[in-house]
């Protein structure tokens, strides 16, 4: 450019494409060179400019000067057009990008700042012409550093991250700067650029020479407002347009007392004040005695007298019980087994799943590669990178051929008599109608490559400045992972970055174990499937579950094949309940070793022996027969009676629920027995003697069982609260209480952003940015990995999940109906972008963000009312059709005037589109989305036709009107920060809870809105971890009134005998606290299971208190010392042999159970409850009795 001049041009006109660029998403048409003064705008090039370029229109008087043409200004107005549909959400950033271009372009003083360094010959309209197709740019600093703040924080709803991330290239919004950022604008290769730019950021104060004055003109701030009627950018995209926010507090520190535990302190005083109680009550001694013998005796006198009436009347009630049985339910569904079916967060899931579906099913594969070593790249274009040891082409080729491998697959559906392959059962987002295996959603690192190993071994000769070099599959990924929306690499390979399926892999999907954002160093390569998730009845759930077999058998082989050098950790949707079942199955054998062990020792220590010669003859083996079948006849007949009344049951109550009846219930026939023996065999007295002990200890155990029913825990979460007790021991009876009883506690991902009218059939799509993660189940009941079998292969897929895997769980803030979206007010109180309200709903789940130590959320809500508005935008190209006419079925413009008329003018008014703010349902209603997309129509662009798709698959994958004015649902969708224990869990769901009630509380106050709308959060999780929130007051309350019975029961079998009730609370509630102190010395952790376990605590104590007791109330012996000692003599013993002796052998068996969860809370929590039973009852309440009873 020889002439640098105000008032002149360096190009004008357009001299037909760039022969340099091969792939555009725009025509890539270059000007040509004109060093020329700039030319009058009229006609309709004014017009256009008032448009495009409002700021270069003089005043109405003025002749306007530009140095462009028409046909430049419509392929202006497209560009910007593009880059308004993710910048105008902040009218700041979108007008002073606009602005860059419109001087380039039209300035009248273009060749001010504008050196052309670069042409070719073209020949246009038979005239030869020379074709810029570089030139240099000159910027003033502050004025480029201006427009790139604006620019910098805006946010990209549909990814949950940054408009940068898609204007920087390799950089990403991390590490872009003014510079990056204009240079990717000016990169030839990154798909936009018709030619190359090369900007030129001139420092203040100083001029490049040659006559070149850099631009410098005005640059609006983010917080500012273009007009009178706009709105600075939101709070979401400019950080200076948010109020001052008051951080919540952070959570309260531990309760300390100087430098010492506070809690330890209290317990400390509290101990010491008791036992001054103690000492002071023991000066004060009284004696009452009330006998109930005699009813008692009457009772073994009958029952005594009519053995066969009694026997015959137990077997009949007994067999017609258990005759249920035949309709027992068995449970699987960790849903069913760990969440009631009343509580909040099923009737919120069951809403969701109503209008969303349910949550997709994953299946995922975690490979590392431990002791191999890493190497360094240098990219002639990129620059310097390290490559982590697993990232290298023959593990990227392994894990391409797994892929294949399982793309290729089949299983037998064994019901549906046929072969189901991957596409059958696969999330296809884009295609869900008829999806190819293509469509298939598949995250991984080769889906860079689309899973073409052709395109994994490109390479290709690039020329960067004076340095050429060969670039290869590590140029691409180091572009892809910082630019993954990316259509097209900025290297000579020229390869997409999308997915296969046409969707983007964000890095952190695809990698694990990476520092900071340097992905190419991370330690583990993550390929996640997605399948559909069908409801059970559905007969393409079998479908699901025999590919999902067909996945681990090949993904087994895989590691089989190459665990030699990598590492392969995996798992399905599956994997939980085929673990839990499969283990379930392996420790039959072990519970049966454990009734043979009962068995044994009770036929043996029932026996009265001579000589060792005779303890075959002596045994009572017919006795403990009989005394086994009663026990199982009670087991079984209250199982039965409860499969009548439906309720369902579960593999672990069927092993373990029976062990723990006949530990508890072999007590009491030690107890009759061994008093028969001493007694000489006379019956009757003996009913009389003990008969107020067992139902004492009957009824103070079956009480605590009883009152498991409010806990409010899953229809198998109580196995004692639905107890029928019967009154089981001796001759008398055959119940048992018996309920069910199991966890699970998974958690994934999947879904989108989006609003259905009706439920969706099928189930929606999510959102092309959602993150897929696997769910955790029953596995996580002692946080993850802690109800797992110890040989599962589960165990060290969940090692690799902790350690890698570093993405929240994405959670949704649900909108019922009654909120009017169409009203301005509505659509103010949701949105984010400029002239929302302060106190949307978006803007507050943003402010929330800022503080996620407390709020735990990680980054703003992705928003569909954002997106639609962007979409109805005038300027925007997306992919639309019209729904009638003479143009049916063709492409649908916003400017089309088939529908203007219908919404209002075209004018801007609060920095949004004048006819959005009216009522844009209407407005639209002659045009379609489709669900397919034109040829024209790029599938990754965040706001095209795809993204829209969302909540129009939502209301079913077909051609659906636009949404509805109040929807049924809408969702609108964050990310937790990554969290990893029970605690967090639950904190999350605690904040986000209130979070959401704050929301609810603030939208009821929007004009219309019906009193009963409200906003919840939901996330898988939540019906896993709800119990948590309520689980210390509900597990106080509940024991509470598990003692309140006991003890009323104790205070009327012992005729009224105060003191001795009172002694038997006051033990038995001491066996409670040391039991919970000893859980927390033995890792056993706290939930519902762990409360379930210490509600039977509460009836297994009793029956090493009660008898006892009873012994005391009976004896004649003139003090206390006495009938304690005596009691403590006669029925010591008997405790041992017939309550604690029964209960050891079964349980330490209990430890060779290859599932955890029955390790943890039935061996671990059983045998604490009986050594410390054990220990209070022939220890601690002789002493109590001796003084108080």
């Amino acid at each position: 450019t020889p002439i640098h001049r105000a008032g002149y041009c360096a190009f004008y006109g357009e001299c037909g494409r760039n022969p340099e660029v091969n792939v555009s998403l725009v025509p890539s048409k270059v000007p040509c060179l004109s060093n020329t003064p700039a030319r009058a705008a009229t006609g309709a090039v004014l017009r256009l400019l008032r448009t495009v370029c409002p700021e270069l229109v003089r005043g109405n008087n003025e002749t306007t000067w530009v140095c462009c043409s028409w046909a430049q200004l419509s392929a202006l107005q497209l560009s910007v057009a593009l880059s308004g549909t993710i910048l105008s959400r902040c009218p700041a950033c979108a007008r002073n990008f606009a602005n860059l271009y419109c001087n380039n372009i039209c300035s009248p003083d273009q060749s001010l700042f504008t050196n052309v360094t670069r042409v070719v010959n073209r020949t246009v309209l038979g005239k030869p012409q020379l074709a810029v197709v570089e030139y240099q740019c000159f910027y003033q600093q502050d004025f480029a550093d201006a427009s790139f703040a604006s620019c910098r924080g805006v946010r990209l709803p549909a990814t949950g991250g940054y408009a940068i991330d898609t204007m920087c290239g390799r950089y990403g919004a991390r590490l872009c700067t003014t510079q990056r950022w204009l240079d990717f604008q000016g990169d030839k290769n990154n798909g936009l650029a018709p030619l190359q730019i090369d900007f030129q950021l001139v420092p203040n104060g100083t001029q490049p020479g040659d006559a070149v004055v850099p631009l410098d003109g005005r640059a609006w701030r983010c917080d500012q407002a273009l007009g009178a009627q706009e709105q600075p950018c939101s709070c979401q995209d400019c950080a200076e347009s948010c109020p001052p926010l008051v951080a919540p507090p952070d959570p309260p520190p531990p309760f300390r007392l100087g430098d010492a535990d506070g809690a330890l302190v209290l317990c400390g005083l509290l101990f010491v004040f008791l036992a001054l109680v103690f000492v002071v009550a023991s000066l004060c001694r009284c004696r009452r005695h009330l006998v109930l013998a005699r009813a008692f005796r009457r009772w073994g006198t009958l029952v005594a007298g009519h053995p066969a009436a009694v026997l015959a009347a137990a077997a009949v009630l007994a067999g017609g019980l258990s005759a249920g049985l035949v309709t027992l339910r068995l449970t699987t569904d960790p849903v069913e087994l760990w969440s009631a079916p009343g509580s909040r967060a099923r009737q919120e899931k069951a809403f969701y799943d109503q209008h969303f579906g349910p949550f997709f099913r994953t299946n995922q594969v975690i490979v590392t590669a431990p002791g191999r070593p890493g190497s360094g790249y240098e990219s002639v274009v990129l620059g310097a990178k390290n490559f982590s040891g697993v990232l290298s082409e023959e593990v990227l080729r392994a894990l391409l051929e797994l892929q294949e491998r399982l793309a290729a697959a089949t299983a037998w559906a064994p019901a549906a008599g046929r072969r189901v392959t991957l596409s059958d059962v696969c999330y296809a987002p884009l295609n869900p109608k008829e999806p190819r295996l293509g469509d298939c959603c598949v995250n991984s690192v080769t889906q860079y490559f689309q899973n073409n190993g052709t395109r994994l071994a490109m390479t290709a000769t690039q020329t960067n400045g004076k340095e050429t070099g060969t670039v290869d599959w590590r140029d691409h990924l180091i572009y892809c992972v910082n630019s993954p929306l990316s259509f097209k690499d900025i290297t000579a390979l020229e390869l997409s970055c999308t997915a296969d399926y046409g969707g983007p892999v964000f890095p952190y999907i695809a990698f694990g174990g990476y520092p900071g954002s340097e992905y190419t160093e991370a330690e583990a390569l993550i390929v996640t499937y997605s399948l559909n998730n069908f409801p059970r009845d559905d007969p393409r759930h079998e479908w699901v579950l025999s590919w999902e077999r067909r996945f681990l058998e090949v993904v087994a082989d895989f590691q089989r094949t190459h665990g030699s050098n990598l590492s392969v950790t995996f798992m399905a949707e599956r994997s939980l309940e085929d673990e839990i079942n499969r283990t379930t199955g392996e420790d039959i054998p072990v519970f049966a070793v454990s009734y043979l062990v009962v068995f044994a020792y009770i036929a043996l220590a029932l026996g009265e022996y001579t000589a060792w010669r005779r303890v075959l003859v002596e045994s009572k083996v017919t006795l403990a027969l009989g005394g086994i079948a009663v026990v199982l006849g009670a087991v079984f007949a209250s199982m039965g009676f409860l499969a009548l009344l439906g309720l369902p049951s579960s593999l672990i109550i069927l092993e373990v629920v029976p062990f723990l009846v006949l530990a508890v219930g072999a007590d009491n026939i030690f107890i009759f027995v061994q008093e028969y023996q001493v007694g000489g065999h006379r019956g009757t007295r003996r009913g009389g003697t003990c008969g107020r002990g067992v139902p004492m200890g009957q009824g103070d155990t079956g009480t605590p069982w009883g009152t498991g029913a409010p806990m409010g825990q899953g229809d198998t979460g109580t196995p004692w609260g639905t107890g029928v007790p019967m009154g089981q021991g001796g001759t008398c009876g055959h119940g048992v209480p018996m309920g069910q009883g199991d966890t699970g506690t998974p958690w994934g991902t999947g879904g989108h952003v989006g609003l259905v009218r009706h439920p969706p059939t099928p189930p929606p799509p999510p959102n092309l940015g959602t993150l897929w993660v696997p769910r955790v189940g029953a596995c996580a009941l002692a946080d993850r990995g802690g109800g797992c079998p110890q040989d599962s292969y589960m165990l060290q897929y969940f090692a690799a999940l902790n350690r890698y895997l570093a993405v929240g769980v994405p959670t949704y803030f649900v909108t019922t109906g009654g909120y009017d979206f169409s009203s301005r007010e509505g659509t103010d109180g949701i949105c984010s972008s400029a002239g929302c309200a302060a106190d949307s709903l978006t803007h507050t789940i943003q402010y929330a963000t800022r503080f996620s130590n407390v709020s735990y959320l990680a980054i703003p809500a992705t928003s569909w009312v954002d997106d639609f508005l962007d979409w109805l935008n005038p300027t925007s190209r997306c992919c639309r059709i019209h729904r009638f006419g003479n143009l049916t079925g063709e492409f649908c413009p916003s400017t089309s005037s088939e529908w203007a008329g219908g919404g209002g003018g075209g004018t801007r008014r609060g920095g949004r589109w004048g006819h959005v703010r009216s009522t844009p349902w209407r407005s639209l209603d002659v045009c379609w989305v489709p669900i397919m997309v034109p040829v024209g129509c790029p599938p990754w662009w965040p706001l095209g036709a795809h993204h829209d798709g969302r909540w129009v698959s939502a209301m079913g994958a077909r051609l659906t009107p636009l949404p509805p004015k109040s929807p049924a649902a809408s969702r609108f969708m964050t990310y937790q920060r990554p969290l990893r224990t029970s605690q967090e869990y639950t904190a999350a769901l605690r904040a986000a809870r209130a979070l959401a009630e704050e929301i609810t509380a603030t939208l009821r106050r929007v004009p219309g809105t019906h009193p009963d709308f409200r906003v919840f959060p939901y996330t898988v999780t939540y019906v896993y971890y709800e119990q948590y929130l309520t689980v210390v007051a509900e597990g106080l309350v509940t024991l509470a009134l598990c003692l309140v019975p006991t003890f009323g029961v104790s205070f009327l079998l012992l005729g009224m005998d105060l003191r001795s009730s009172t002694a038997t609370l006051l033990t038995i509630a001491m066996i409670l606290v040391d039991t919970v102190g000893a859980m927390a010395l033995w890792g056993v952790p706290y939930n519902a299971v762990a409360l379930i376990n210490l509600v039977a605590a509460v009836g297994i104590s009793v029956e090493f208190v009660s008898h006892l007791t009873c012994a005391f109330a009976h004896s004649t012996k003139p003090s206390r010392v006495e009938r304690a000692a005596e009691a403590t003599v006669n029925m010591g013993s008997k405790v041992v042999a017939g309550v604690a002796m029964t209960n050891l052998p079964g349980v330490v068996v209990l430890a060779f159970a290859k599932a955890r969860l029955i390790q943890i809370f039935f061996f671990r929590l059983n045998l604490i409850i009986t050594l410390v039973g054990l220990a209070h009852g022939l220890l601690f309440l002789p002493v109590l009795l001796s003084y108080v009873g």
